[in-house]
């Protein structure tokens, strides 16, 4: 594997950057592929796949809009190229069991199925909410304002690190071949123990020694909320649809499967708003 190149879509992203970077610390070559890198891969262009996938031997793969019938032909249609190309092994990103609005999971599961009805050896990875999320992405302006308002209750969900995710999907992709364990595996990827926001909220005030606090909101004022600040409406609605399922506690199990995978606990979130602090995540 050393001697041939994996190709990562969505390099620019949260697990794309870091496979990426895992990969070639293992000595891989890895070729990052996004709309902004080098190597321009789109999925709304097909015209750039070709290109991306020459002499490409394995990658891993993240859709936009995954839950979508766009993205499930889409998926399907560069799992056929990739076949005829030459690859062999890939790796869908993909997501758990949701009743989220707008999340078909016929569509999700049909971009699945896709991989390998293509003859590719394919992994599924089912990942939990990333610790990054609070650090990163969507709810760390939310941690900068000092009060996390959500209407999520005090539901749980097994928080995952993406660093976790990347070593994961690594392993997938480097160990090869038939009877390896992980073609045809779904993982269901989750950290070491539900959280609910409250507790993570504490783990980064303690973290950080901020005064920081989580308040739970109904639905109907968070989407007032959210819409005073500009929010888009679409995201809207699917957030209060993600937030209801984590206030239900359907997400909250924990799995072995990063253990079963790396052969080491998936990290606790404590020691994530540890690191994240001392790098300044949380600076204004």
């Amino acid at each position: 594997m050393r001697n041939e190149t994996t190709l990562v879509t969505g390099a620019t992203g949260k697990t794309g950057r870091r496979v990426l970077r895992q990969l070639r610390e293992k000595g891989v070559r890895a070729r990052a592929a996004s709309r902004s890198s080098h190597t321009r891969f789109d999925w709304s262009d097909r015209t750039t796949w070709e290109q991306a996938l020459h002499g490409v031997s394995g990658m891993y793969v993240v859709a936009p809009d995954l839950g979508g019938a766009q993205a499930s032909e889409d998926i399907a249609a560069l799992a056929r190229l990739a076949a005829g190309a030459g690859v062999r092994r890939a790796v869908l990103l993909s997501f758990p069991h949701t009743d989220t609005p707008g999340l078909d999971l016929g569509h999700v599961r049909a971009a699945e199925r896709a991989l390998g009805e293509a003859g590719l050896d394919a992994t599924i990875i089912r990942p939990r909410w990333f610790f990054q999320n609070f650090s990163e992405d969507f709810l760390r302006d939310a941690v900068l304002s000092g009060d996390v308002r959500l209407p999520a209750g005090d539901g749980q969900e097994a928080f995952v690190d993406a660093e976790d995710i990347a070593a994961v999907v690594v392993t997938a992709l480097t160990q090869n071949g038939h009877g390896d364990g992980h073609a045809g595996q779904e993982y269901e990827v989750s950290g070491p123990r539900p959280m609910s926001f409250a507790d993570a909220v504490a783990d980064i005030a303690r973290a950080t020694g901020r005064d920081l606090r989580y308040t739970p909101l109904t639905a109907d004022a968070y989407a007032a909320e959210q819409r005073a600040h500009g929010v888009p409406e679409a995201w809207i609605q699917l957030t209060i649809g993600l937030y209801a399922e984590i206030r239900a506690g359907a997400p909250s199990s924990v799995t072995e499967d990063v253990e079963k995978v790396l052969g080491r606990p998936p990290r606790d979130f404590a020691d994530h708003a540890r690191t994240a602090a001392a790098r300044g995540a949380w600076t204004s």
